[in-house]
């Protein structure tokens, strides 16, 4: 792949890039990183040092000029022969002051004399190229830089240590080998050739849709980890839903007042559950109404709350179950709802309500807030929270694909049972792996890269 289409432009690889490594905004340092054949060239031009007689791996103070001669800034340059780099080229980090200013005069200065901007993840992509990482490796680098919490890191960390690449790759093996004995029957079978019985692939291709199986369950979780989930506050007004979010919060998010349809539109807010990123959503009351503004408002709510992935269902124990109560609860999808009765230090008993998961709170006075935490989790992980050990699925991309290769593993075991040709088998098992080798990009179009690498940050 010598050319590579960053958002339909071309560019050769032989390119020396540059971008700003460090977040905008001010700070203690600002990095600016130059990869390619002339990294040293170029950095050479605005350095006061002898760059080119450095050692690989060394740092050195010095100083970046204008084409005037004027400072910009005093600097520490790192330099880094490949292949013992990111890229696997020869990479100059710059680490200056951590003002945005200097940080793009020196960027500016480097173009100047001959580097060309970096696009979004072209960094990493140099680094896929040149068997520095492979693309499932590649792509948990950006997921470590966004992931929002523990788990989420974790298990970006595992991926980019290769560990769920490994596993594709044992099953990988585990295929070829067997495809290669059913080929040979295919290609001689005038010579009876048995390398295995038929009982013993069978019993091979099973161990390996039964891992295909494991990581496949593996997305549930693993989707929730990366992408956090969205939570819905839905009820009747005042039932003490802006009161409940601000519970969750921690802080006074939502206006809280006794005029029913204060909330007209969804109110949202980020927030961190033990674990887990949550966009918790306050919703407007559902009731009927005559107002448009509020209409609308209804209206976008039950859309929330369709799309949710956990509704909350805030009712009040003061009231008991209304008429609204009651269709709202016909409505909603009840394996992902909880029902909350508000309200409870008014000492009214609730009714009762055939349902699964009930938590009493009172916002107001944050009684059961830490119950409804607890619920929540048990709820999204169906009672047990994944393994922090364990190898899990995240991206949608490699779901589908270990999806499609089970599906070929499964068809092939079918047609041995059926005494299906052998040439039939192979076809399938032969497609397994194609579907496998797109995750960890040994077979991948360009489209699928240019999708994945768009979505990094500049700079990595």
């Amino acid at each position: 792949m010598g050319l590579y289409s960053f958002g339909m432009k071309g560019y050769s690889r032989k390119d020396t890039i540059a971008a700003i490594a460090t977040a905008p905004g001010e700070g203690g340092i600002a990095v600016i990183r130059i990869s390619g054949v002339k990294s040293v060239e170029i950095v050479q031009k605005i350095y006061s040092g002898q760059l080119s007689q450095y050692k690989s791996h060394t740092v050195h103070l010095g100083k970046i000029y204008e084409t005037t001669k004027e400072l910009i800034d005093e600097v520490v340059v790192i330099y880094m022969k490949g292949p013992r780099s990111f890229t696997g080229e020869d990479v100059v980090e710059i680490h200056c002051h951590g003002s945005n200013l200097i940080a793009r005069k020196i960027l500016q200065r480097l173009v100047e004399e001959g580097a060309r901007l970096a696009e979004p993840g072209e960094f990493s992509f140099r680094a896929f190229q040149n068997g520095k990482m492979d693309l499932l490796q590649a792509e948990a680098v950006q997921s470590a830089i966004s992931a929002k919490n523990e788990l989420a890191l974790k298990a970006a960390e595992m991926q980019l240590q290769g560990q769920l690449s490994g596993k594709i790759r044992y099953l990988q093996k585990q295929i070829t080998d067997v495809t290669a004995i059913i080929e040979a029957w295919v290609d001689y079978p005038e010579e009876g050739l048995e390398f295995a019985t038929e009982d013993e692939i069978k019993d091979e291709l099973e161990k390996v849709a039964s891992a295909l199986k494991s990581l496949a369950n593996s997305f549930h979780d693993g989707k929730l980890i990366s992408s956090g989930l969205s939570l819905c506050l839905l009820g009747s007004p005042n039932v003490g839903k802006s009161s409940l979010m601000n519970a969750l919060i921690g802080k006074e998010r939502a206006i809280v007042t006794d005029v029913p349809g204060t909330t007209r539109d969804l109110l949202s807010e980020e927030i961190r559950l033990g674990e887990l990123h949550f966009t918790l959503t306050d919703t407007a009351g559902i009731r009927q109404t005559e107002e448009i503004v509020e209409i609308e408002g209804i209206k976008r709510s039950h859309a929330a709350a369709k799309e949710a992935d956990l509704i909350l269902l805030v009712l009040d124990v003061t009231r008991g179950l209304t008429t609204q109560d009651e269709e709202l609860l016909r409505k909603i999808n009840g394996s992902k709802t909880i029902i909350v009765w508000n309200k409870i230090d008014q000492d009214q008993t609730p009714p009762f309500i055939d349902a699964p998961n009930i938590v009493h709170t009172s916002a107001k006075e944050l009684m059961g807030i830490e119950e409804l935490k607890k619920t929540i989790h048990e709820v999204i992980w169906h009672g047990k929270a994944p393994d922090k050990t364990g190898i899990v699925i995240t991206k949608e991309r490699h779901f589908h694909s270990i999806k499609q290769a089970l599906s070929l593993i499964e068809k092939a075991l079918l047609d041995l049972r059926l005494s299906t040709s052998p040439e039939f088998i192979a076809y399938d098992l032969r497609m397994s792996l194609h579907a496998l080798s797109q995750i960890i990009g040994t077979n991948v179009t360009e489209d699928i890269l240019s999708s994945i690498f768009k979505n990094f940050c500049v700079g990595k």
